[in-house]
């Protein structure tokens, strides 16, 4: 048989073997517990409640309470102490699934009350847009009546914004990201009867087109007074909010982390020390002795040319998966194993990720022909083939790839409880469990894996501090350059992206603090013989995205009470 059919047939085979039903895996009794009916129909739910109000904010928050205050009554009718463990997690996490969104409700409140107090007529848009959804035929001139006064309400407020009408601080950027959301309910109205209601275009399309005008006059005006309150002395150009220290305690509970946010800048700094002794004795190695910035100078020199990238990419991930293979650390499926792919990132894109982003997709960030010398440079140094070794492995296989290939065939009703603890905690985890297993031989390798472990560390200590108010984005800017080695480009797009990104403010600590966590589960299972490497990540893979003391509650068979709290002092196992 020719090559090439042969290869074919092996394709088809691992195809049609990715379609037949489960009875070759697990059966069905083991891929959910009783909860499961109940979790997919809260989910359902909520989808539904989301999607449909979304242009009548107010009412949706009401709807939305009710809808979780509801299903609170239905987890007090269940009987806890009947459940299966499996079953005990996922009531467990439901309930602490409602308390999330039902905090999340109260900010969202706080932010639409401190629109109505900026624009006082928003309250009348809300009507017209609820009257939409309804589908009511608008009377026109009531309607373009309401659009005038609104558009004089926002012309006149433009040029009278003072310190004392804008609201609390942490309240700044969502608030900026609501006005967005209202701008485009207002657009929404007009688009919905435009054209098909004569009288309606007749009376709106001038008195539109002014309050869509003054709107954006209205919110550049806004946002440059927020900012320039918010980061008075700020001069990096990059904004965001800080929660304040009560929010990141009420958010840490609800991921299960029972740390303080001093506790895990502690745990950070520790992590730190540990990397900046492995990185001085690499550097020595290569002959730089305790100049370890020489050394990661020498490291980013060894960038491939334009056009070389893709192909690097594929090696080092073969590289990795040949090592995990021979190690035996997790099963690979083949399909997994061949159905990612790559692409270039884009020139603005990599404003916010000056390095790779994966999945199924490995989106490659490297320069284009359109960008400056100097950022084609920082770009090229910053993604030199030391440093892409770690970050392969980590977007696709045994990371973000295989985590995904896995969610979707098991237990993918858990969706609800994914958490970046665990989505970046597994990915992180691999790249210190590879450093364990002696994947990273060279010191050029052991400096590309280490600056990563210290970017993580760095992570914690400037997204902690700028949300507890200590640290402009300059100043974290200028930690990453100063404590990692960061390019200044590919700082302020680290700096940028935790805040400007759309992530929440736990999302950049959770790598490092998920991959600690996961690290500690594998020295009580793994390093006491309990479980062989592959038999316990294949088990976190098959249990689906959600908190990790739930995983370890699943896995050791912990004691579990409905009134449950996060107790794991995870670190203190595997302080260094």
């Amino acid at each position: 048989m020719p090559a090439y059919l042969k290869r074919m047939s092996i394709l088809f085979f691992i195809l049609t073997l990715s379609y037949l039903p489960d009875t070759f895996a697990q059966s069905s009794n083991l891929d959910f517990s009783e909860m499961a009916g109940d979790i997919e129909r809260f989910e359902a739910g909520w989808r539904d409640l989301n999607r449909s109000m979304q242009d009548m904010p107010l009412k949706l928050i009401d709807y939305r309470n009710h809808y979780l205050h509801r299903w609170q009554d239905t987890l007090q009718s269940i009987s806890f102490d009947q459940l299966s463990q499996e079953g005990k997690v996922d009531d467990i996490l439901l309930q602490y699934t409602i308390h999330k969104e039902l905090f999340e409700n109260e900010q969202q409140l706080q932010v639409w009350e401190a629109i109505r107090k900026l624009l006082p007529l928003t309250d009348s848009i809300l009507l017209v847009a609820e009257k939409r959804h309804e589908g009511d035929r608008l009377n026109p001139e009531w309607t373009a009546g309401i659009f005038h006064q609104f558009a004089d309400q926002l012309q006149q407020r433009s040029q009278h914004i003072y310190p004392a009408t804008l609201p609390d601080a942490h309240l700044s950027y969502p608030v900026l990201q609501a006005m967005q959301h209202l701008h485009a309910i207002i657009k929404g109205i007009y688009d919905f009867y435009n054209l098909y209601d004569p009288s309606f275009t007749w009376w709106m399309q001038t008195t539109y087109r002014r309050t869509d005008s003054l709107f954006t006059v209205y919110t550049d005006s806004l946002r440059v007074a927020m900012m320039r309150q918010l980061n008075a002395h700020d001069r990096s150009g990059i904004h965001g909010s800080p929660i304040g220290r009560d929010a990141l305690v009420r958010l840490l509970h609800d991921e299960m982390i029972p740390y303080t946010p001093e506790e895990l800048i502690d745990i950070a700094n520790r992590e730190y020390n540990w990397c900046l002794q492995q990185i001085k004795k690499a550097s020595a190695a290569m002959g730089y002795g305790d100049d370890w910035k020489a050394a990661l100078e020498k490291v980013k020199q060894t960038y491939v040319q334009p056009g070389e990238q893709p192909q690097l990419i594929k090696e080092l991930e073969d590289e990795a998966i040949q090592f995990v293979k021979q190690h035996q650390l997790v099963t690979i499926p083949e399909l997994a194993e061949i159905s990612w792919t790559m692409e270039m990132m884009s020139p603005q894109r990599q404003l916010v990720n000056p390095f790779f982003t994966g999945g199924d997709v490995l989106s490659i960030s490297y320069p284009t022909s359109t960008m400056s010398y100097t950022d084609k440079l920082m770009s090229m140094r910053g993604n030199n083939p030391y440093f892409s070794r770690a970050t392969v492995f980590h977007e696709i296989i045994p990371g973000h790839y295989l985590q995904e290939y896995m969610n979707e065939r098991y237990r993918n009703y858990r969706w609800p409880f994914h958490t970046a603890f665990w989505t970046e905690g597994w990915a992180f985890y691999w790249e210190m469990l590879m450093w364990d297993k002696g994947y990273d031989q060279t010191p050029e390798q052991q400096i590309g894996a280490l600056f990563w472990r210290m970017h993580r560390c760095a992570r914690i200590v400037f997204s902690i501090n700028f949300h507890l108010g200590k640290w402009t984005p300059e100043q974290c800017v200028e930690y990453l350059i100063d404590k990692v080695g960061h390019e200044r480009a590919n700082a302020e797009g680290e700096v940028r992206r935790s805040f400007e990104g759309g992530y929440g403010p736990l999302y950049q600590l959770a790598y490092m603090i998920g991959a600690l966590q996961f690290y500690a589960l594998h020295h009580e299972l793994v390093d006491s013989g309990k479980m062989t490497d592959r038999a316990f990540h294949d088990a976190i893979l098959k249990e689906g995205n959600m908190p990790i003391e739930m995983v370890r509650a699943i896995l050791e068979h912990t004691p579990l009470k409905k009134d449950y709290q996060p107790q794991w002092r995870f670190y203190q196992e595997i302080s260094k």
